[in-house]
């Protein structure tokens, strides 16, 4: 017997799957970040797929994107999300904290839950008419950057830590010098994006900026999107380890009876199809011969992690985007 779709209180932008759709027989909800529309509009046509030759079942899945933390602020408040894909730990681990997701849920799926990973890249005029070439460019009178709210975004948070963590691994680096040159460098933020796609949008299709710093995969977005002649990207000398933790939200699938769906909607990401997709969209796959097959569209580029630099990611939460932490007290000094 066909369940009965329910309704969602949706946050940001939300796209239906162009396949299920009328004769569904269950209904998934994922809850994203704000960049990964496209990551998803091709990934659930290859699970949808995939699961019916499987199971026999069609399955619909809905898909919901906007800042990281303003989406996980939403599920924690009644967004029924079977199913969170997230680009920052500290936004599921915060549901975990609510009860929603398993509180070892980074143990669930391999690499840390994390299916693919990327790297925090420049996106800039064709040319380069500023000559950036690596972060220390970016602090120079003149210059505007683009980047979306380090406070309510993964794009914006993973940005600002990659900027302390290069200020903080060059030679003499530490804590003081980090915050100097990351106060430098939000002088030069003429104003924050609400998301990673509304800085994209400002710094293409409004001119917005010299420089927009996003994940190496939002490039090849922007190219498809508004054409290879307009931008450069640069890859500065180091650079951030971005990780996308996935999670399953435990009462929600339990009060859908939806659990065998979502786990499986996860689990495919890390599948050969699932590889390919995220290499398809930029994003690094983990399967060796996936990775190797597109090797050559992701340069070499020497990538620290937030465990790495900070101790993990709930130490660079709190010292760094918690209330009174490094951000709001450099912000305020700007």
């Amino acid at each position: 017997m066909k369940k009965i779709l329910r309704n969602v209180l949706f946050a940001g932008a939300v796209s239906l799957s162009l396949q299920g759709v009328a004769s569904a027989d269950t209904t998934l909800l994922n809850v994203s970040y704000d960049v990964a529309r496209d990551v998803f509009k091709d990934y659930n046509p290859r699970f949808i797929a995939a699961w019916k030759a499987k199971s026999g079942e069609t399955v619909e899945v809905k898909q919901s994107h906007g800042g990281s933390s303003k989406q996980v602020r939403a599920v924690a408040d009644g967004l029924e999300a079977d199913v969170v894909t997230m680009n920052q730990p500290t936004d599921v681990s915060f549901l975990a904290e609510k009860g929603l997701v398993a509180t070892d849920w980074a143990k669930k799926f391999p690499n840390n839950a994390s299916p693919y990973t990327s790297t925090m890249v420049f996106i800039v005029r064709k040319g380069s008419p500023k000559g950036f070439k690596d972060w220390s460019d970016l602090i120079k009178p003149g210059v505007a950057i683009t980047i979306p709210h380090p406070k309510n975004t993964g794009n914006g948070r993973n940005t600002y830590l990659a900027a302390w963590g290069w200020a903080l691994r060059q030679p003499g680096g530490n804590e003081k010098s980090a915050a100097a040159f990351v106060s430098a460098f939000l002088k030069n933020v003429p104003a924050f994006a609400p998301g990673g796609r509304d800085a994209t949008t400002n710094f293409i299709q409004r001119g917005q900026g010299d420089v927009l710093i996003t994940f190496e995969s939002e490039a090849e977005l922007i190219a498809r999107e508004f054409g290879r002649g307009n931008f450069d990207v640069v890859y500065p000398s180091q650079s951030l380890l971005t990780e996308f933790p996935v999670a399953i939200v435990e009462k929600v699938v339990d009060k859908h009876n939806t659990r065998k769906q979502a786990r499986a909607y996860l689990e495919y990401l890390w599948s050969k199809d699932g590889q390919e997709n995220a290499a398809q969209n930029y994003l690094r796959p983990h399967d060796p011969e996936v990775f190797k097959k597109y090797a050559a569209q992701f340069p070499a580029i020497k990538t620290f992690t937030v465990d790495e630099v900070f101790g993990s990611w709930d130490k660079a939460f709190a010292a760094h985007f918690k209330d009174g932490g490094s951000f709001d007290r450099l912000f305020q000094a700007k």
